[in-house]
């Protein structure tokens, strides 16, 4: 999908634009990134890791508003007179998963682990807000969000819900996320849809229990959730058009206690992923309508628990257009990617783009080692390599935005 990297090396990589104070300073915010990876948080508990980020913020002279969407935080940086204000977010939490890694660092709470780099995410804006404090090579403010709760999709919401931008208004807001399997040097931009919406619903079928040696006697649930699941597969290979993307999955069955009683009921767990407005339409029409018909036709009743998790994050023309541009005198035109079919993953910096003009780029994890491992994985790990990289990209954006 991805081509061979023009950026080969990190001397490559330097030389294609690496601010060097950063560069020289890059240890530091890798034993950051250590530190807050030995440490995670989930959810909205993310509190030790805010102080941390407040704290440093504070020290460096920005203006730092705490508790914004529970633990939300925001670095706010004035510089001269210029009008002009963008926004920049990175996301603070980890995931429910036990690491298997054996790092020096590795996750000292168990069932707990950075599994999705956002360790790394918040270690690089970081990199960028002590430069640019230092600096101070620009005119306008900056606006740093430091958000909770993102793999949950919720942080975001809840921090633009509690006057995120109201307080702290922005012309264009701006988020990156690191990409296993892309090369370092490399990063993924585009306009227009670039994640997945993402949907889940609860399906609950409703039948009459029994004897498993007597099921005439009985409703079967489990025989209609088996239809089911099978039909639900239809949606995608007969109600999209060969060149759409969606996905719908099943996470989940929960029925049934022993092997000679037919259960009363059956849950279901879903979860849908569409592309467009339009196609996320279509889908829960067809999810409801399949539900609903074939629970009829096992004769069992059907309850749908439909809920609308998150919308696609969309890259605007503008804000994109200067990412590329950025990005270009960074790293060279041919490490600055297009990948026109999107990723079906979704992300919660949907409703800051959704709110405001925004831009949500992918910089390279790594091939190789750093690429055979996918986020959402135990054994996954942030590439420290890139640390440099995304904050020198952060710093090179603000500068340019607001100059």
């Amino acid at each position: 999908m991805f081509e061979e990297p023009v950026v080969e090396t990190e001397a490559d990589i330097k030389a294609a634009g690496l601010i060097a104070d950063i560069v020289a300073e890059e240890q530091t915010f890798i034993e950051l990134r250590h530190r807050i990876h030995a440490h995670p948080e989930i959810g909205f508990d993310v509190v030790n890791t805010a102080e941390l980020v407040a704290g440093l913020l504070k020290e460096w002279g920005y203006d730092v508003h705490t508790g914004i969407g529970g633990t939300g935080v925001v670095g706010q940086l004035k510089v001269g007179n210029g009008t002009r204000r963008i926004g920049i977010r990175a996301d603070m939490d980890a995931l429910p998963i036990h690491e298997q890694t054996v790092l020096p660092y590795a996750s000292r709470i168990p069932g707990k682990m950075h599994a999705c780099g956002h360790d790394g995410h918040t270690a690089i804006l970081l990199a960028a807000a002590r430069h640019l404090a230092t600096s101070r090579s620009f005119d306008g403010t900056v606006n740093l969000i430091f958000q909770p709760d993102e793999e949950n999709l919720c942080g975001a919401r809840r921090m633009i819900e509690e006057g995120l931008f109201e307080r702290f208004p922005c012309d264009a807001v701006y988020a990156l996320h690191n990409g296993p399997g892309i090369p370092v040097g490399q990063f993924v931009v585009k306009t227009g849809g670039v994640t997945a919406a993402s949907d889940v619903a609860t399906v609950t079928l409703n039948g009459v229990g029994g004897h498993g040696a007597m099921p005439d006697k009985a409703r079967d649930p489990i025989v209609a959730a088996g239809s089911l699941i099978m039909a639900l597969q239809t949606i995608v290979s007969r109600n999209l058009a060969a060149s759409e993307v969606g996905v719908v999955s099943i996470g989940g069955i929960h029925a049934g206690t022993t092997h000679n009683v037919i259960p009363d009921s059956v849950q279901i767990l879903l979860n849908m992923r569409s592309t467009n407005p339009e196609m996320r339409e279509r889908i829960e029409t067809r999810v409801r309508e399949i539900v609903t018909l074939q629970a009829q036709s096992f004769g069992v009743e059907a309850a749908i628990d439909y809920r609308r998790l998150v919308p696609v994050v969309v890259n605007a023309e503008a804000p994109t257009a200067l990412a590329r541009e950025v990005l270009t005198a960074l790293v060279g035109g041919a490490n600055v990617l297009a990948d026109t079919q999107g990723m079906m993953g979704s992300e919660d910096f949907a409703w800051m783009s959704e709110t405001l003009p925004g831009c949500y780029v992918v910089i390279g994890n790594g091939i190789g080692e750093w690429g055979g491992c996918m986020v959402h994985n135990s054994k996954y790990d942030f590439n420290d390599r890139i640390i440099s990289l995304g904050a020198s990209y952060w710093v090179k954006l603000v500068e340019t935005y607001l100059n």
